[in-house]
């Protein structure tokens, strides 16, 4: 099977060929963080595995990977990879950085995606059900569900 790719890091791509790849067919989890929720805290924090720790910081913005970046930045999260469609599709979907592949976040909501996670080599289903505009400090909540192993 062969991926389409589109990166700036190399490093960080969905391999051409998955046979080899876990993918994550279980149960659906819902991840939530609250508006103004502080994001170094675990319990604001959606702990995939030891790579890979999702958030999002309460100025707005997107999602970043505490567990490898402080904030959120036009490639974050780092060591994910994503794409509009679902796992089942794996093999022809495009896989790039979160905000190219969903160019507006909020406007996610609601559309199925699949995380690529770069150093684990896991695939895994996601659909955004919430996204909280604004800033201030106030902001930055979220929810999704995603699929577990």
């Amino acid at each position: 099977m062969s991926l389409s790719l589109i990166s700036c890091n190399p490093s960080e791509e969905a391999p051409d060929d998955n046979s080899n790849a876990t993918i994550w067919k279980g149960a659906t989890k819902t991840f939530s963080k609250a508006n103004g929720a502080d994001p170094t805290l675990p319990s604001s924090q959606d702990r995939l595995t030891s790579n890979v720790w999702i958030t999002r910081g309460n100025n707005g913005g997107a999602i970043y990977n505490i567990a490898k970046e402080d904030s959120a930045n036009g490639l974050s999260p780092k060591g994910t990879r994503w794409a509009v469609g679902t796992i089942d599709n794996i093999s022809n979907l495009t896989f790039q950085d979160f905000r190219s592949a969903v160019d507006k976040p909020r406007e996610s909501i609601g559309k199925n995606l699949v995380m690529y996670l770069v150093d684990d080599n896991i695939y895994l289903s996601v659909k955004f059900t919430s996204w909280t505009q604004g800033n201030g400090g106030q902001g930055g909540g979220f929810a999704y569900e995603r699929s577990t192993p």
